[in-house]
């Protein structure tokens, strides 16, 4: 089972120690493995509206139905930003 998604105005780095923070080990820059998942991070083009430039993070991660279960709504939590 997958997931993905996109984070907006969320740096990679950030969103690493996220999953960090949710049990998961980060085996490199864009990859962190936890108990029944992995995470891929991959930087996208920045949005630019006007001057205004909003980074983009493509988010993908991959396990058993149970592990993304548990993981997902917390993650959900910790990446949630008023007005998006």
């Amino acid at each position: 089972m997958a997931t993905e998604t996109q984070a907006h105005a969320i740096p990679l780095w950030l969103l690493r120690e996220y999953l960090e923070e949710l049990g998961g080990e980060a085996v490199a820059e864009d990859r962190v493995v936890g108990d029944g998942w992995l995470a891929s991070l991959e930087k996208m083009a920045p949005r630019e509206v006007g001057s205004l430039r909003v980074g983009i993070v493509q988010v993908i991660i991959e396990g058993s139905s149970a592990a993304l279960e548990s993981l997902l709504p917390e993650f959900e939590k910790k990446t949630l930003r008023a007005g998006a």
